[in-house]
């Protein structure tokens, strides 16, 4: 459980570390080229690059952390993402950050501490049947789908509300699969991986959901859309941990009762975070 807490706080930070400088690295190549160009100029920018990099340690670890931890506990960790990246604006480009946002970053830790302490999240096992995995994936695809026919019109607000929360189910999809992903590459190598069907519906899901991501950002709002893709994800994911994993909370309905005070308090906190951090961020120097 220590490991997979561990590793999900660090991948959390090195997605933190990615946001920062491939919006870095775009706010100043898009000054001097558009289309096409941008995408080349990217490719060999440094900063960019490093972003990638740090992407993908980001990737490795959390795929670490589903392994050796309850879906439960890793993907509500992601939340720290947040943090991290408010740590990142202040100490390394030295953006001005209000004081409002530092003390809903403060709140957003504590209440998911709280969280995790309460609900104490264990159990689980590796494997599903395969009739679980079908009804899982048939239900939450048709949610999915729902949900992002609703945002295909209305106001950008309701749009960018629907498709956050179609995003942040289905990454609470993809990391079911990732986590089977792990288990199967710990029990077979990567040949063996390479037969298991979770390998293919990994790819296809985060694209989507990527795809639903990018799209609920730019329809609407960030203060509506980045707080359902936060707070919704693990939500969900504790869902699926119960259905498909057999993972589960505590037993004793008081510790039940503060986990889901926590987890509101959390998710408020997180709301207040995405309304109070600077909307776009200043690689030229401090802000004060």
């Amino acid at each position: 459980m220590t490991i997979a807490i561990v590793f999900a706080i660090v991948s959390a930070f090195f997605n933190a570390i990615n946001m920062m400088t491939q919006h870095m690295a775009s706010l100043r190549t898009t000054e001097r080229h558009s289309g096409w160009r941008i995408t080349l100029e990217l490719a060999v920018d440094p900063l960019w690059l490093a972003g990638l990099a740090a992407a993908g340690i980001g990737f490795i670890l959390y795929a670490i952390a589903l392994h050796y931890g309850p879906l439960a506990v890793v993907q509500p960790l992601l939340v720290t993402e947040l943090v991290g990246a408010l740590i990142l604006r202040r100490l390394w480009i030295r953006q001005a950050v209000p004081l409002g946002a530092w003390f809903a970053a403060l709140v957003v830790s504590v209440s998911l501490t709280i969280f995790l302490l309460a609900a104490a999240p264990s159990g689980g096992v590796s494997t599903s049947s395969t009739r679980q995995w079908f009804i899982v994936i048939v239900a939450f695809v048709v949610v999915m789908a729902g949900l992002t026919a609703l945002g295909r019109g209305g106001s950008p607000t309701r749009r960018a509300a629907t498709l956050g929360c179609a995003s942040a189910i289905g990454w609470a999809l993809t990391a079911v699969f990732i986590k089977s992903m792990t288990d199967a590459l710990a029990a077979y190598g990567i040949v063996g991986t390479l037969l298991h069907w979770q390998l293919y519906a990994f790819v296809i899901c985060a694209a989507l959901s990527g795809i639903l991501q990018q799209t609920a950002l730019h329809v609407g709002p960030l203060s509506v859309s980045q707080p359902l893709l936060v707070v919704v994800n693990p939500i969900a994911s504790i869902v699926l941990s119960t259905w498909l994993f057999g993972e589960r909370l505590t037993g004793n309905p008081w510790q039940l009762c503060i986990a889901v005070i926590a987890f509101a308090v959390m998710a408020g906190g997180v709301v207040v975070l995405s309304i109070t951090t600077p909307m776009h961020i200043d690689a030229a120097g401090p802000r004060e």
